[in-house]
Protein backbone atom coordinates (compact mmCIF):
# COMPACT_ATOMS: atom_id res chain seq x y z
CA UNK A 1 0.00 0.00 0.00
CA UNK A 2 1.26 3.64 -0.64
CA UNK A 3 1.04 6.66 1.74
CA UNK A 4 -1.31 9.24 0.40
CA UNK A 5 -0.95 12.45 -0.53
CA UNK A 6 -3.44 15.51 -0.06
CA UNK A 7 -2.82 18.91 -1.79
CA UNK A 8 -4.54 22.27 -0.39
CA UNK A 9 -4.97 25.19 -2.51
CA UNK A 10 -2.07 27.94 -2.34
CA UNK A 11 -1.47 31.12 -2.45
CA UNK A 12 1.11 33.85 -3.84
CA UNK A 13 2.25 37.44 -3.80
CA UNK A 14 4.48 39.48 -5.59
CA UNK A 15 7.31 37.69 -3.38
CA UNK A 16 6.30 34.99 -2.15
CA UNK A 17 4.34 31.12 -2.94
CA UNK A 18 2.39 29.50 0.08
CA UNK A 19 1.11 25.59 -0.49
CA UNK A 20 0.49 23.37 2.03
CA UNK A 21 -0.77 19.35 2.17
CA UNK A 22 -0.27 16.17 4.44
CA UNK A 23 0.79 12.92 3.78
CA UNK A 24 -1.15 9.89 5.63
CA UNK A 25 -0.39 6.35 6.06
CA UNK A 26 -1.31 4.12 3.57
CA UNK A 27 -5.07 2.36 4.49
CA UNK A 28 -6.96 0.08 2.82
CA UNK A 29 -10.11 2.09 3.35
CA UNK A 30 -11.36 4.19 0.65
CA UNK A 31 -11.89 8.11 0.48
CA UNK A 32 -15.06 9.69 1.70
CA UNK A 33 -17.70 8.92 -0.91
CA UNK A 34 -20.22 11.78 -1.37
CA UNK A 35 -23.08 10.04 -2.72
CA UNK A 36 -23.78 7.66 0.37
CA UNK A 37 -26.38 8.32 2.67
CA UNK A 38 -27.48 7.85 6.40
CA UNK A 39 -24.98 4.90 8.41
CA UNK A 40 -23.20 4.61 5.19
CA UNK A 41 -22.34 8.29 4.92
CA UNK A 42 -21.84 8.84 8.99
CA UNK A 43 -19.32 5.61 8.69
CA UNK A 44 -17.35 7.87 5.87
CA UNK A 45 -17.53 10.70 8.21
CA UNK A 46 -16.67 9.27 11.45
CA UNK A 47 -13.63 6.97 9.14
CA UNK A 48 -12.56 10.58 7.74
CA UNK A 49 -11.42 11.69 11.78
CA UNK A 50 -9.29 8.50 12.08
CA UNK A 51 -7.14 8.72 9.39
CA UNK A 52 -3.72 8.04 10.50
CA UNK A 53 -0.71 10.80 9.34
CA UNK A 54 2.92 10.20 8.65
CA UNK A 55 5.35 12.46 10.35
CA UNK A 56 8.80 13.31 8.26
CA UNK A 57 7.91 11.72 5.29
CA UNK A 58 10.17 13.73 2.35
CA UNK A 59 8.20 15.41 0.13
CA UNK A 60 9.22 17.65 -3.01
CA UNK A 61 7.41 20.67 -4.62
CA UNK A 62 7.93 21.12 -8.35
CA UNK A 63 7.80 24.73 -9.21
CA UNK A 64 9.34 27.44 -11.75
CA UNK A 65 11.84 24.84 -13.08
CA UNK A 66 13.10 23.97 -9.30
CA UNK A 67 12.56 21.06 -7.26
CA UNK A 68 12.47 22.08 -3.38
CA UNK A 69 12.41 19.37 -0.69
CA UNK A 70 11.21 19.40 2.85
CA UNK A 71 9.67 16.99 5.77
CA UNK A 72 6.00 17.22 7.19
CA UNK A 73 5.66 17.86 10.59
CA UNK A 74 4.41 15.62 13.15
CA UNK A 75 0.83 15.53 12.13
CA UNK A 76 1.91 14.69 8.86
CA UNK A 77 0.98 18.49 7.76
CA UNK A 78 4.01 20.19 5.20
CA UNK A 79 3.88 23.89 3.94
CA UNK A 80 6.16 25.12 1.46
CA UNK A 81 7.26 28.77 1.66
CA UNK A 82 8.86 29.95 -1.05
CA UNK A 83 10.84 33.26 -2.17
CA UNK A 84 9.66 34.61 -5.83
CA UNK A 85 12.71 35.30 -7.79
CA UNK A 86 10.45 36.41 -11.07
CA UNK A 87 6.93 36.99 -11.18
CA UNK A 88 4.15 34.82 -11.19
CA UNK A 89 0.82 34.12 -13.45
CA UNK A 90 -2.14 36.08 -12.71
CA UNK A 91 -5.20 34.01 -11.61
CA UNK A 92 -5.01 30.75 -10.54
CA UNK A 93 -1.89 28.21 -11.34
CA UNK A 94 -1.00 24.61 -11.05
CA UNK A 95 1.70 23.39 -8.39
CA UNK A 96 3.29 19.61 -8.23
CA UNK A 97 4.31 17.73 -4.96
CA UNK A 98 5.74 14.49 -4.75
CA UNK A 99 7.05 11.75 -2.80
CA UNK A 100 9.25 8.22 -2.79
CA UNK A 101 7.43 5.61 -1.24
CA UNK A 102 9.68 2.22 -2.03
CA UNK A 103 11.27 3.63 -4.83
CA UNK A 104 8.07 4.89 -6.41
CA UNK A 105 7.29 8.14 -7.06
CA UNK A 106 3.57 9.04 -5.60
CA UNK A 107 2.41 12.74 -7.34
CA UNK A 108 -0.01 15.03 -6.62
CA UNK A 109 -1.30 18.54 -8.28
CA UNK A 110 -2.65 21.43 -6.85
CA UNK A 111 -3.67 24.82 -7.79
CA UNK A 112 -2.50 28.29 -5.80
CA UNK A 113 -3.66 31.85 -6.58
CA UNK A 114 -2.08 35.17 -7.60
CA UNK A 115 -4.61 37.76 -7.03
CA UNK A 116 -4.88 39.95 -10.12
CA UNK A 117 -4.11 43.25 -9.57
CA UNK A 118 -7.43 45.01 -7.78
CA UNK A 119 -8.70 46.52 -4.57
CA UNK A 120 -10.83 44.24 -2.35
CA UNK A 121 -10.42 40.89 -0.56
CA UNK A 122 -13.11 38.64 1.23
CA UNK A 123 -12.90 36.58 4.09
CA UNK A 124 -15.68 34.26 5.26
CA UNK A 125 -16.22 31.80 7.75
CA UNK A 126 -18.16 28.55 6.38
CA UNK A 127 -20.59 26.64 9.41
CA UNK A 128 -23.40 29.06 9.63
CA UNK A 129 -22.18 32.22 7.35
CA UNK A 130 -22.85 29.93 4.47
CA UNK A 131 -23.53 25.92 4.88
CA UNK A 132 -25.98 25.36 7.42
CA UNK A 133 -24.42 23.92 10.41
CA UNK A 134 -26.28 24.64 13.21
CA UNK A 135 -23.26 25.55 15.42
CA UNK A 136 -25.44 26.25 18.33
CA UNK A 137 -26.97 23.06 19.55
CA UNK A 138 -23.87 20.12 19.56
CA UNK A 139 -25.67 17.28 18.79
CA UNK A 140 -27.62 18.69 15.95
CA UNK A 141 -24.68 19.68 14.22
CA UNK A 142 -23.16 16.32 14.67
CA UNK A 143 -26.43 14.87 13.70
CA UNK A 144 -26.01 16.44 10.29
CA UNK A 145 -22.72 15.77 9.76
CA UNK A 146 -22.74 12.10 10.32
CA UNK A 147 -26.38 11.65 8.48
CA UNK A 148 -26.66 14.36 5.75
CA UNK A 149 -24.32 14.04 2.86
CA UNK A 150 -23.10 16.85 1.16
CA UNK A 151 -26.03 16.72 -1.65
CA UNK A 152 -28.36 16.82 2.15
CA UNK A 153 -26.45 20.13 2.91
CA UNK A 154 -28.39 23.05 2.95
CA UNK A 155 -26.99 26.36 2.21
CA UNK A 156 -28.57 29.73 3.14
CA UNK A 157 -30.78 31.19 1.12
CA UNK A 158 -29.71 33.65 -1.38
CA UNK A 159 -26.02 33.68 -0.43
CA UNK A 160 -24.59 32.41 -3.62
CA UNK A 161 -25.89 35.64 -5.68
CA UNK A 162 -24.23 37.66 -2.63
CA UNK A 163 -21.17 35.90 -3.04
CA UNK A 164 -20.76 35.49 -6.45
CA UNK A 165 -21.38 39.61 -6.78
CA UNK A 166 -18.45 39.83 -4.41
CA UNK A 167 -16.26 37.79 -6.13
CA UNK A 168 -17.05 39.76 -9.35
CA UNK A 169 -16.89 43.35 -7.30
CA UNK A 170 -14.94 46.13 -9.13
CA UNK A 171 -13.65 43.66 -12.36
CA UNK A 172 -14.65 44.34 -15.51
CA UNK A 173 -13.64 40.66 -16.85
CA UNK A 174 -14.95 37.87 -15.99
CA UNK A 175 -11.88 35.77 -16.10
CA UNK A 176 -10.87 38.02 -13.38
CA UNK A 177 -11.73 37.75 -9.66
CA UNK A 178 -11.20 38.64 -6.32
CA UNK A 179 -8.78 36.56 -3.78
CA UNK A 180 -11.86 34.78 -1.55
CA UNK A 181 -10.52 32.81 1.59
CA UNK A 182 -12.48 30.67 3.46
CA UNK A 183 -11.35 30.69 7.48
CA UNK A 184 -12.81 28.20 9.57
CA UNK A 185 -12.66 26.17 12.86
CA UNK A 186 -13.24 23.14 10.91
CA UNK A 187 -10.08 20.95 10.75
CA UNK A 188 -8.72 19.89 7.68
CA UNK A 189 -9.92 16.32 7.67
CA UNK A 190 -13.74 18.31 6.23
CA UNK A 191 -11.60 20.03 3.42
CA UNK A 192 -13.06 17.77 0.55
CA UNK A 193 -16.12 17.72 1.69
CA UNK A 194 -16.00 21.41 1.95
CA UNK A 195 -14.62 22.04 -1.75
CA UNK A 196 -17.26 19.66 -2.81
CA UNK A 197 -20.18 21.72 -1.22
CA UNK A 198 -19.04 24.97 -2.79
CA UNK A 199 -18.67 23.93 -6.10
CA UNK A 200 -22.11 22.25 -5.84
CA UNK A 201 -23.21 25.44 -5.66
CA UNK A 202 -20.89 27.82 -7.65
CA UNK A 203 -19.37 29.60 -4.64
CA UNK A 204 -16.20 31.46 -5.03
CA UNK A 205 -12.96 29.13 -5.55
CA UNK A 206 -11.43 30.40 -3.01
CA UNK A 207 -8.44 29.14 -0.49
CA UNK A 208 -9.81 27.22 2.64
CA UNK A 209 -7.26 27.84 5.79
CA UNK A 210 -8.41 25.65 8.65
CA UNK A 211 -7.64 23.59 11.76
CA UNK A 212 -5.48 21.31 12.86
CA UNK A 213 -6.21 17.92 11.29
CA UNK A 214 -7.68 15.46 13.60
CA UNK A 215 -7.07 11.56 13.70
CA UNK A 216 -9.05 9.81 16.76
CA UNK A 217 -12.96 9.76 16.97
CA UNK A 218 -12.22 11.37 20.45
CA UNK A 219 -11.83 14.55 18.20
CA UNK A 220 -14.59 13.95 16.15
CA UNK A 221 -17.05 14.88 18.97
CA UNK A 222 -15.37 18.11 19.21
CA UNK A 223 -15.21 18.92 15.40
CA UNK A 224 -15.09 22.63 15.18
CA UNK A 225 -15.26 23.64 18.94
CA UNK A 226 -12.43 24.49 20.98
CA UNK A 227 -9.69 27.55 21.22
CA UNK A 228 -10.88 30.05 17.86
CA UNK A 229 -7.74 31.64 18.07
CA UNK A 230 -6.30 30.52 14.91
CA UNK A 231 -8.96 31.75 12.99
CA UNK A 232 -7.59 35.12 14.19
CA UNK A 233 -3.97 34.17 13.73
CA UNK A 234 -5.12 32.84 9.79
CA UNK A 235 -6.72 36.27 9.07
CA UNK A 236 -4.04 38.29 10.43
CA UNK A 237 -1.53 36.76 7.88
CA UNK A 238 -3.80 36.95 5.24
CA UNK A 239 -4.37 41.01 5.66
CA UNK A 240 -0.77 40.81 6.43
CA UNK A 241 0.11 38.77 2.86
CA UNK A 242 -1.77 40.99 1.16
CA UNK A 243 -1.57 44.29 2.69
CA UNK A 244 -2.49 46.49 -0.45
CA UNK A 245 -6.43 44.93 -0.22
CA UNK A 246 -9.49 46.31 1.49
CA UNK A 247 -11.54 43.56 2.73
CA UNK A 248 -14.76 42.15 3.70
CA UNK A 249 -15.22 39.85 6.81
CA UNK A 250 -18.10 37.58 6.89
CA UNK A 251 -18.99 35.41 9.42
CA UNK A 252 -22.34 35.08 12.30
CA UNK A 253 -22.68 34.71 15.50
CA UNK A 254 -23.14 31.57 16.45
CA UNK A 255 -19.31 32.33 18.13
CA UNK A 256 -16.87 34.03 17.88
CA UNK A 257 -16.69 36.02 14.84
CA UNK A 258 -18.19 39.42 15.88
CA UNK A 259 -15.51 39.58 18.59
CA UNK A 260 -12.64 38.11 16.22
CA UNK A 261 -13.11 41.02 13.49
CA UNK A 262 -13.62 43.76 15.92
CA UNK A 263 -9.78 42.62 17.21
CA UNK A 264 -9.14 42.32 13.80
CA UNK A 265 -10.54 45.75 12.47
CA UNK A 266 -8.18 47.51 15.80
CA UNK A 267 -4.99 45.94 14.37
CA UNK A 268 -5.63 46.86 10.72
CA UNK A 269 -7.94 50.10 11.03
CA UNK A 270 -7.30 50.98 7.37
CA UNK A 271 -8.04 47.56 5.91
CA UNK A 272 -11.04 46.32 6.63
CA UNK A 273 -14.22 48.13 4.30
CA UNK A 274 -16.79 46.08 5.93
CA UNK A 275 -17.94 42.93 8.12
CA UNK A 276 -21.11 41.11 8.12
CA UNK A 277 -22.46 38.87 10.40
CA UNK A 278 -25.41 36.39 9.98
CA UNK A 279 -27.71 36.04 12.71
CA UNK A 280 -28.74 32.36 13.63
CA UNK A 281 -31.31 32.70 16.59
CA UNK A 282 -34.31 33.91 16.61
CA UNK A 283 -33.16 37.20 18.13
CA UNK A 284 -29.72 39.17 17.80
CA UNK A 285 -27.13 39.19 20.22
CA UNK A 286 -26.45 42.45 22.17
CA UNK A 287 -23.14 41.69 22.71
CA UNK A 288 -22.88 41.30 18.82
CA UNK A 289 -24.48 44.90 17.94
CA UNK A 290 -21.93 46.61 20.63
CA UNK A 291 -18.81 44.89 18.93
CA UNK A 292 -20.77 45.81 14.99
CA UNK A 293 -21.15 49.28 16.62
CA UNK A 294 -17.75 49.24 17.96
CA UNK A 295 -16.44 48.58 14.55
CA UNK A 296 -18.76 51.42 12.88
CA UNK A 297 -17.34 53.91 15.28
CA UNK A 298 -13.87 53.00 13.55
CA UNK A 299 -15.59 53.64 10.26
CA UNK A 300 -16.02 49.96 9.02
CA UNK A 301 -19.07 49.44 7.44
CA UNK A 302 -21.20 46.85 9.09
CA UNK A 303 -24.19 44.58 8.12
CA UNK A 304 -26.34 42.31 11.38
CA UNK A 305 -28.32 40.18 8.80
CA UNK A 306 -30.97 37.43 9.12
CA UNK A 307 -31.48 37.08 5.45
CA UNK A 308 -28.87 36.94 2.69
CA UNK A 309 -30.36 39.35 0.61
CA UNK A 310 -30.55 41.91 3.11
CA UNK A 311 -26.48 41.60 2.87
CA UNK A 312 -26.50 42.11 -0.65
CA UNK A 313 -28.68 45.13 -1.17
CA UNK A 314 -26.32 46.98 1.74
CA UNK A 315 -22.95 46.09 -0.46
CA UNK A 316 -25.00 47.67 -3.14
CA UNK A 317 -25.84 50.58 -0.27
CA UNK A 318 -22.17 51.10 0.05
CA UNK A 319 -20.88 50.70 -3.48
CA UNK A 320 -19.16 47.30 -2.90
CA UNK A 321 -21.80 45.91 -5.49
CA UNK A 322 -23.10 47.65 -8.29
CA UNK A 323 -26.26 46.97 -9.75
CA UNK A 324 -24.93 45.77 -12.96
CA UNK A 325 -22.82 42.96 -11.12
CA UNK A 326 -26.35 41.63 -9.28
CA UNK A 327 -27.63 41.77 -12.49
CA UNK A 328 -24.74 39.46 -14.37
CA UNK A 329 -24.63 36.66 -11.15
CA UNK A 330 -28.73 36.61 -10.82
Amino acid sequence: MKPILKLYRGYANDQELIVMGHVFKPTTKEEYNFEKKNLRNAKSVIRMFRIKTQKNASIYLEHNGLKIHTKTLDDGYFKFCIPLNRDLAYGWNEYKVSLFHEEEEIVAKGSYIRPHDGDLGFISDIDDTFLVSHTRNAFKKLYILLFRNVNDRKIFEDVVPHYQALSSAGRESDSEKNAFFYVSSSEWNLYRFITKFAELHELPKAVLLLKDIKTSLTDFFLTGRGDHDHKFEKIKHILEFYPHLKYVLMGDDSQHDPFLYEDICKIFPVTVKAVYIRQTGKHKKQKAIDALANMESMGVDTCYFKESKDAMEHSERIGIVSENHKKKTG
